[in-house]
């Protein structure tokens, strides 16, 4: 498997990699946490209740709660994916939605994530998602 390095493959492989886990491929977890670096700084402004993410023990438990926290869906995929660049090559700006499909329901997460890679490894990551429409 070849690793992502470039900011938009790393953000592409979080997205991809957070659906899988959600859907019950629990491989993923450590796929994810080793796109981050150590230490890494991962903050949710949406949700205050998550602490900020730090190491990437903080993000093996955080990723391992994923399931318990979302429950599991029938569907969960990201949607309507644009990826920013900006004037730092090593900052991206994803806007998209993950779709959750639930007994032939569908609604939709909206997201705003902006990273930092570095080395082909995030080093901050401010993931913005909002409440379930």
């Amino acid at each position: 498997m070849v690793e992502p390095s470039s900011p938009e493959a790393v953000v592409r492989a979080v997205m991809d990699g957070v659906s899988r886990l959600v859907l019950g491929d629990v491989s993923q977890v450590e796929r994810l946490v080793a796109l981050y670096a150590e230490p890494t700084h991962v903050v949710h402004p949406m949700n205050p209740a998550i602490p900020p993410l730090r190491s990437r023990d903080d993000l093996r438990a955080h990723f391992a709660a994923a399931e318990s926290q979302v429950g599991r869906p029938d569907g969960f995929a990201p949607a309507d994916v644009v990826v920013h660049r900006t004037t730092d090559p090593e900052v991206v700006v994803a806007d998209f939605h993950y779709a959750v499909t639930r007994h032939g329901t569908t609604s939709t997460i909206p997201c705003v994530f902006v990273v930092r890679v570095r080395d082909g490894l995030i080093v901050d990551s401010r993931d913005h998602a909002g409440a379930p429409r």
